[in-house]
Parts: C-alpha cells; structure tokens; sequence
C-alpha cells in the first residue's frame, strides 16, 4: 500500500509541475473568423462523403468497423508526437500523421473522417489544435494527408513498386502534403483585402514557401522519410500475416 501511494505521489508531483507546453497542429486562435468559416466550409463535404463511406463499407466489409478503430487510435497516437518548429514562434508543431497509412487501408473520405475525430479529440481534451482551427488542420491532415498518401500508392502500385516502396512513398507523400496545407492555411493569413488580388496572392505564396521551409529543415524532413518507413513495414507486415485483410480491403488483388 506505501508503495501504491508513494507511486500515486510521484504521478501526481510529476503533473504538478510547471513545464512548457508545445500546441500540436495550427493552435488556437490563430485564424480570424473569415478563415475559420472558409475551413470548416471546404471540408464539412469531404468529413459527410466520409461518414456515408464508413456506413457503407461496414456492411460489406467483414470486420471493417473494429478496424476503423485500431487505425484510428494508430492516427491518434502518430498525431500526439510534438515537435516544436521554432521558426514558427509556437503557432504550430510537427509531428507523423498517420493518415497515408488510414487511406490505404480504409480509402481516403474514410480517412478523412478518422482525422477529424482524432483532430477534434485532441482539441477537446489535450489542447492540441484548437476547435476553431478544426477545419483548417483536418484540410491539412485530413484531406490532403489521405488523398495525396492514397493516390501516391495507386501511382507506385501501377508503377509494379513492391508493397513496401508502395507504402513508403503513400507516407512520405501523405506527409509531405500534411504540412504543405499547414504552409497553406498559415501562409493565406497574409492576404490582405486592401491589396490587389495578385500582389495579395504573391505575398501568401511567399510566405507558404518560407513556411514550407521551415517545416522541413527543422523537423520534417527527417519526420515523413520515418513515416514512409513505419507504413511500409506496417503494410508488409499485414500482407505476411493476414494477407486476407488487404485482400478484403482491396489494397492488393488476390494473385
């Protein structure tokens, strides 16, 4: 009993703690309103075809259900991994998606449902993200995270990739593409109304490049070639296992 209650206070202490936080995603209140409704309207879409897919692979696809949950608590865990990107001054961090390898498995729209319930989890409870950011990061993580990953691996497939190179390339795409949006939601926050459309278009271009830069010298370009790593030895391993699940899933044809 000492032992439980000594180990109970060392937790407890531990938690008590003062120590710098890192907010995961683009944090809250970054986005003023205009580009808060702009976000939540784009993918609101994508997150509706999702659930409707969701619904409907799950009656024809044995075990499909129990599998949208263990990939989702995988996308969970791969999208609570701070890194902080210091030229950012902590209005973002980066960290492994997950959503290359969610799009393979389950499709895309599917795909993009598991973000945003991931997305929205974090939000709620870890302050990761932001609920008013919600839109913005399931675009970045969501949408362009699972529909690059997934047409990334048709490509590499047709181009007779083994299934590890196939994967590989969805996670890196998946991934490289997650923090392009990211570049994309931080960089529009610079157009100004006042300017001409152009001139307005050049400065947000420019700023998501440098944005863009900053994501991969600090911390992501070494992040997605893991992630690239980590899917395609996931889905070898599945295929040496339980080659039937990809089979059912349509990942790969039976030969």
């Amino acid at each position: 009993m000492k032992k439980i209650l000594l180990g109970i206070s060392i937790v407890i202490a531990l938690l008590l703690l003062p120590h710098v936080a890192y907010a995961m995603h683009i944090t809250e209140g970054i986005l003023p309103p205009k580009w808060v409704i702009f976000w939540f309207v784009l993918v609101i879409p994508f997150v509706v075809i999702g659930t409707f897919r969701l619904k409907k692979k799950k009656k024809v696809v044995p075990g499909f259900l129990p599998l949208v949950g263990l990939v989702g608590a995988a996308v969970f865990v791969f999208s609570c991994f701070p890194i902080p990107v210091i030229g950012l001054n902590g209005m973002a961090t980066a960290h492994p998606a997950g959503t290359g390898m969610s799009a393979v498995l389950l499709g895309p729209f599917v795909s993009v449902v598991i973000a945003g319930i991931a997305l929205f989890i974090q939000a709620l409870f870890l302050a990761h993200g932001g609920l008013t950011t919600l839109g913005v990061n399931i675009f970045s993580m969501g949408v362009l995270g699972s529909f690059s990953g997934y047409f990334a691996f048709r490509l590499a497939q047709r181009m007779g990739l083994k299934l590890f190179w196939c994967g590989f390339i969805a996670g890196v795409v998946s991934d490289l593409c997650t923090y392009m949006g990211t570049s994309i939601g931080l960089g529009l926050l610079v157009f100004e109304g006042d300017e001409s459309f152009s001139v307005a278009m050049m400065h947000s271009a420019k700023a998501m490049l440098e944005i863009f830069v900053v994501f991969m010298a600090t911390s992501q370009g070494p992040l997605c070639i893991a992630e690239g790593i980590v899917v395609g030895f996931a889905l070898s391993y599945v295929y040496k296992v339980r080659p039937s699940i990809l089979y059912n899933l349509r990942v790969i044809k039976e030969q």
